[in-house]
């Protein structure tokens, strides 16, 4: 199967920034955009497969990821469904003040909000510091909580370098403590296997444009039980912590993508993807012996993600030079911007090669062949660029 979107464009290598919409789920969706018109509370019969069409949807989303389908909130994006977990978390605790934990290459959501936490309602916030690799050392994050702790938010996985988490282990040291925590899993949820209790994990965001479904739906995994103070007041759509009618188009897409991205995982595609990757890696290094260094870890990452850095080169001139590819400098939060990634700067690469990143993640369409054009359009360019 092709995409319509990606015929005749540069070979498309920046999936942890977005993802086509999978034709399957633009069928999915189609209905309720057209037919399926009416308000999912409504009891009359117009109200009936809106209402179906929502339920089918959040267990599809709570199949993906162990959960229930009770425990899925849906929310207008990632941001928000971190916002509604560390937000919901601190302030339904009804402490003076509280404790709130995450690391230093959290997505900006996360750090953004706990920053707005400490401003506006003087919860404490602690930044853990993360190894070269990019992984938060679980002896630091013990040290790190004390009795006012009521949260822990760390991601699955890096956007930018696809480093994964050891939440398992970070999870059990919090919920020792009596702290909640969340994990922001939308680069990790339909690539790898996420399942909230061998995670152990309370709260978990899935977002639908980085698994194939359109921009503006996500949803927050809430464990039974938890309680948060609602993002949203109103109808008591959504467990009363997101009011508002629920948009069952962007819902369907939602659940859709999160049952082809479970077929996906069962069938292996993550392991081709990690052979594909490891194959543009391989053939960028013979290509140029001696200047691709890896950034991140070797083995503890995504199977899709590339992060590389090449000797003598800044990776927005690279890309400039290679027009056919499309990818990323760093998180495409910051594109555009030529300064070290914060990300790569926390992992401590010096300026130089942190500038020299670039980001190549694979996806559903990723065919061999765009591997072996990729590599030689990325060496190519490398050639016309002036060193450094």
């Amino acid at each position: 199967m092709t995409h319509p979107g990606l015929t005749g464009a540069p070979i498309y290598l920046d999936y942890n920034a977005t993802t086509p919409v999978d034709p399957r789920v633009v069928d999915a969706m189609l209905p309720h955009l057209t037919t399926h018109f009416g308000n999912p509370s409504s009891s009359h019969t117009y109200g009936t497969d809106p209402r179906m069409g929502l339920a089918d949807a959040r267990a599809q989303v709570a199949a993906l990821i162990g959960a229930s389908a009770d425990e899925i909130v849906f929310t207008g994006s990632g941001s928000e469904a971190n916002l509604l977990a560390l937000r919901g978390a601190a302030l339904a605790a009804r402490t003076t003040r509280g404790h709130v934990i995450t690391q230093a290459t959290e997505h900006p959501a996360v750090l953004e909000t706990c920053r707005a936490l400490n401003r506006l309602h003087g919860v404490r916030v602690t930044v853990l510091p993360i190894e070269s690799e990019g992984l938060v050392d679980p002896a630091t994050l013990a040290a790190a909580l004390d009795d006012e702790t009521v949260l822990v938010s760390v991601a699955v996985a890096n956007n930018e370098t696809g480093a994964l988490q050891p939440i398992a282990e970070l999870a059990d040291l919090a919920h020792r403590a009596g702290a909640l925590f969340h994990t922001d899993a939308a680069q990790a949820a339909g690539k790898i296997p996420v399942a909230v209790d061998g995670l152990g994990v309370d709260l978990l965001t899935v977002v639908g444009h980085k698994m194939y479904a359109p921009k503006g739906v996500a949803a927050l995994y809430v464990r039974d039980g938890v309680q948060l103070e609602p993002v949203v007041y109103g109808g008591g759509q959504e467990r009363g912590l997101r009011s508002g009618t629920e948009n069952v188009a962007l819902a369907v897409a939602l659940g859709t993508a999160a049952e082809l991205a479970a077929d996906e995982i069962a069938g292996g595609r993550g392991a081709q993807l990690a052979q594909l990757r490891d194959l543009l890696r391989q053939r960028l290094r013979d290509a140029l012996p001696g200047r691709v260094h890896l950034n991140g870890p070797e083995h503890a990452r995504l199977p899709n993600t590339l992060n590389i850095s090449i000797d003598g080169i800044r990776g927005h001139e690279l890309l400039a030079a290679a027009a056919g590819i499309a990818a990323s400098t760093g998180s495409a939060c910051h594109s555009g911007i030529h300064t070290p990634s914060p990300v790569l700067s926390a992992m401590g690469l010096d300026q130089p090669r942190a500038l020299a990143a670039l980001r190549l993640s694979l996806g559903r369409w990723t065919t061999p062949d765009d591997i072996e054009t990729a590599a030689a359009t990325v060496t190519k360019a490398v050639g016309s660029v002036v060193l450094r």
